[in-house]
């Protein structure tokens, strides 16, 4: 049976034997050599390619030994027909201190055999939760092997899988609470998704199942998705989570598209390029963060009604009781994932700040294409302050295009030395980035 003792007697095993497994404990990169592996970097930082060619590489989580997991996944759409082989889920390891990993091993189902695999990664009490089509599973970790030896156990299943954000994202806190986002099945909620003066469902039962955050236990196996485990609520693509020392919840989200090909009469193509922001909110129980009815216009500096329940650009109406965002970002960016910075390797300025990915964009037009980067936000005492900077970028190569870019940054995970690992899901790449 594995119950929470169980699972603290497995978690301080293997914590005490992790140097077992490794060769050599990982050593800080030689100072910085070749071109830190296409990206650039702020001054004092470089980056070294720990692994390539993995895949498309979503979340990525690191192991106190310094082991690495990362999810992969694959679709029909994608223009490389054929997977890797072997399983979706890649454990790393670098047994030679170059900061690259010399040991890859695949494990879980075959991408050509029945899994599209899928975003969410993290380790929790010794074992290793990972998402895969409609459930998340757990994979006890054992002292002797880099990979898990037993079948997975099935802790979440039923998720749902259709409509424009199939993927769940997760998190798991110190209390065993795991948090899963259900990205919403469409863009505004519409009667006919992404068309033309379409007006939206009211009210939008969409939001029973979808557009916001479920909580489950991670310490239990066999649940199985309802309504009823609703967390907090109208959040359209919630990817990147993180939770600070203090026990705050900041949770990326993705803001909807089309508001001048749809609205025409109230947005003109260079504010539909602008507009809304991307957002990083402060999740708490209970709370409505305004999707679909509501937009963050960041000219305004306000939640505005959403044109398919009646606003006009201008209008706010039930908008000023939502919940608006701690942070904001630039329209269509796409943030992937998001990294409290917990390491002491960093320069103090890092310190307790948050990296995020941004995937990049597909409609800034007629502006150029954005995001493709990662990006640094301060904080201080639990909220975000100031502006934030990009931190990395040159990722995509010479053009900004999901169809063209070289890399698309997508997840983001701290070693127990400090580096900060970025993961690409065009080709499969991992950075990992030391400062000297």
């Amino acid at each position: 049976m594995y119950n929470r003792f169980t699972a603290r007697i497995w978690a301080f095993a293997i914590i005490a034997s992790f140097t077992a497994i490794a060769a050599k404990p990982p050593k800080e990169a030689p100072v910085c050599q070749g071109d830190n592996g296409g990206i650039t970097l702020p001054p004092g930082f470089c980056a070294t390619v720990f692994a390539d060619n993995l895949g498309h590489a979503r979340h990525i989580t690191v192991a106190p030994n310094g082991v690495v997991y990362v999810n992969t996944w694959h679709s029909i759409y994608f223009k490389d027909k054929s997977p890797p082989e072997g399983g979706f889920i890649v454990a790393l390891q670098d047994t030679t201190g170059q900061g690259k990993a010399n040991v890859i091993k695949r494990f879980g189902p075959d991408l050509k055999q029945g899994s599209n695999g899928g975003t969410g990664i993290r380790l929790y009490n010794g074992a290793l939760y990972v998402e895969m089509n409609d459930r998340i599973l757990r994979y006890t970790l054992t002292p002797k092997s880099i990979i898990p030896t037993a079948a997975p156990e099935v802790i979440v299943s039923g998720l749902p899988l259709e409509g424009d954000h199939p993927m769940h994202p997760f998190i798991i806190d110190k209390q065993g609470n795991l948090f899963v986002d259900l990205g919403s099945a469409s863009n505004a909620c519409q009667l006919d998704n992404r068309k033309l003066h379409s007006k939206g469902h009211n009210p939008c039962t969409e939001l029973d199942t979808r557009g916001g955050i479920w909580r489950y236990d991670a310490n239990k196996t066999g649940q199985v998705f309802s309504p009823k485990e609703r967390y907090a609520t109208g959040i359209r693509n919630g990817e990147g989570m993180a939770i600070d020392e203090q026990g705050h919840f900041f949770l990326t989200q993705h803001g909807r598209d089309q508001l001048s090909q749809n609205w025409p009469q109230f947005y003109s193509t260079a504010q539909g390029a602008e507009l809304p922001s991307e957002e990083v909110v402060l999740l708490e129980k209970g709370a409505d963060y305004g999707w679909p009815e509501c937009y963050f216009d960041n000219i305004l500096n306000k939640l505005i009604l959403a044109p398919e329940y009646g606003g006009d650009g201008k209008k706010v109406g039930i908008c000023a009781q939502k919940r608006a965002p701690v942070a904001i970002y630039p329209a269509h960016w796409a943030p992937n994932d998001m990294v409290i910075y917990s390491g002491k390797q960093f320069p103090a300025a890092y310190q307790n700040g948050a990296f995020i990915t941004f995937h990049g964009s597909w409609n800034r037009a007629p502006l150029a294409q954005g995001g493709y980067n990662v990006v640094y936000q301060p904080m201080t005492n639990g909220t975000p302050s100031g502006k934030y900077s990009v931190f990395a970028d040159g990722f995509a190569g010479k053009i900004k295009e999901p169809e063209s870019a070289t890399y698309r940054p997508s997840g983001l995970a701290i070693g127990p030395d400090g580096a900060l690992y970025i993961t690409d899901d065009v080709q499969g790449r991992i950075w990992r980035v030391v400062y000297h």
